[in-house]
């Protein structure tokens, strides 16, 4: 009766305009203990029903997404089925990957996505600082101190899930940037222009985030509605229409005040070019994975900025800090890999591809970051392959069973023969934009010192010397 009352309560504070600040205080009608997540979403239920089904409806909850896959129609293509060169697939992972997952308990093809009480709303809506998911605890927190990696002495302290559920508020860069500042199993790792730096950054890194700059949260560009939030990242989309952001969203009409020429190049170039010249402004991020080398044991070296450069588990790395992004046409879709392609192995494998061309009047050159390395492929049918890592691989550090189980888990046929091939993927930056007087000048593309490939981009020459 008590729980009952507190949810008339919050009810009414709801739905009464004036009071609406009163509302968001959920201490005043959220009491636990709860013993697990999915107890602390069914108290968030009671007033939240609608909300939870919105959600369920959105890509951060499938993890998947009906897309229009150029020159191939449509297909169901996201996190879910998507393949990379950082920790390659979901599936026969999941417990591991799924500790980006906005739910509880996505440990195998079993999770119901239809349950509501299986949703996590703390994860984004935590605004204590202290909620973190278990690692290979398929979207858990700890629900008791539990020691991870095992053997390691970490100890990762419980969740206290009736502090957090009684505290929550509107999502912020720290609740975000839990898992798009972790992604590929660490914190700068994936994206290059997304990190734990990025969580209060000094104006110099990025003028939007900044605390002395315009000091925005992510939810001011990525405006959501009814839990759907814009922009979609090219390592599981292949069309942007529609679905990702662009500065012009903000900056419309001639952003340039008294610049025609500045202007005029918004026709050809994006936004992010000029603005970004850099990425992992601070932190460095992987360039290069080659799974090729796991599985030996011996010492491990660190490079200029304290990264390894070897991981037993994972094989070779590269690190870059301070990087030249690297500038393509870009439309606003991708050509890209899908599981069971055939690939050929003497050949670069681009596991999507930013389409565009000189004559394409909606592409902009635009700057992407480049990952490189070297993966799992099935030698005797020629695709890509979908290995067992968790509970797999890292235990037994055999290959071809990790493959075997993999591609099983995939839905795949698997041949019994491996090697390791050359892929690459292309990801668009579109933070760490610099102050407008940092931002790149004439020279900085144009000249014999020029950052620019003209050749690369369809051009005879420098477009600037061939005006003159």
């Amino acid at each position: 009766m008590k729980r009952f009352m507190q949810v008339v309560l919050a009810v009414a504070l709801l739905q009464i305009g004036g009071m609406a600040a009163a509302a968001q205080d959920h201490s005043k009608f959220i009491n636990g203990p709860f013993a697990s997540g999915p107890e602390v979403t069914q108290a968030c239920l009671q007033c939240h029903e609608q909300q939870a089904r919105d959600f369920m409806k959105t890509q951060h909850w499938t993890w998947s997404m009906s897309q229009e896959i150029p020159g191939r129609g449509k297909t169901e293509l996201g996190k879910k089925n998507a393949i990379n060169n950082y920790c390659i697939a979901l599936p026969s992972n999941n417990p591991r990957c799924t500790s980006c997952h906005a739910g509880y308990g996505w440990k195998d093809a079993s999770f119901d996505f239809g349950k509501p009480e299986n949703i996590d709303c703390l994860v984004c809506h935590d605004t204590t600082g202290t909620y973190r998911k278990l690692p290979a605890a398929s979207g858990n927190p700890a629900y008791k101190d539990t020691e991870f990696p095992p053997k390691s002495g970490k100890i990762w302290k419980a969740a206290d899930l009736e502090k957090i559920a009684r505290s929550v508020g509107p999502t912020s860069r720290a609740t975000c940037g839990t898992c798009h500042f972790y992604g590929g199993g660490g914190d700068h790792i994936k994206h290059g222009d997304l990190d734990s730096s990025m969580g209060a950054p000094k104006r110099s890194t990025d003028v939007h985030m900044a605390a002395d700059g315009a000091n925005m949260s992510c939810s001011a560009c990525h405006k959501t509605s009814k839990h759907e939030i814009p922009g979609k990242a090219l390592s599981v989309s292949a069309m942007g229409s529609g679905t990702t952001l662009n500065c012009t969203d903000c900056h419309a009409g001639s952003p340039h005040a008294r610049n025609s020429t500045l202007n005029r190049h918004t026709e050809k170039v994006a936004c992010q070019t000029c603005h970004i010249p850099l990425f992992s402004r601070v932190l460095p991020t992987k360039v290069w994975w080659d799974w090729s080398t796991a599985g030996k044991d011996g010492p491990v070296q660190k490079d200029q900025y304290g990264q390894p450069l070897y991981d037993k588990q994972k094989g070779d790395f590269k690190w870059a800090k301070d990087v030249r992004p690297n500038y393509l046409w870009f439309n606003g879709s991708v050509e890209r890999y899908l599981l069971g392609d055939k690939i050929d192995p003497a050949k670069v494998t681009h596991l999507n591809y930013p389409r565009g061309d000189r004559n394409d009047k909606t592409a902009r050159i635009t700057p992407f970051k480049i990952m490189q390395g070297k993966q799992p492929y099935d030698s005797g049918n020629n695709v890509s392959a979908v290995p067992n890592l968790w509970g797999g691989y890292w235990g037994h550090w055999d290959w071809n069973k990790a493959i075997a189980a993999g591609m099983r888990t995939a839905g795949l046929d698997y041949s019994g023969q491996y090697g390791f091939a050359p892929t690459d993927m292309y990801w668009k930056v579109n933070h760490m934009v610099v102050p407008k007087a940092d931002a790149l000048k004439c020279n900085d593309c144009h000249g014999r010192q020029g950052r620019i490939d003209w050749a690369a981009l369809g051009y005879p020459a420098d477009p600037r010397a061939a005006k003159k």
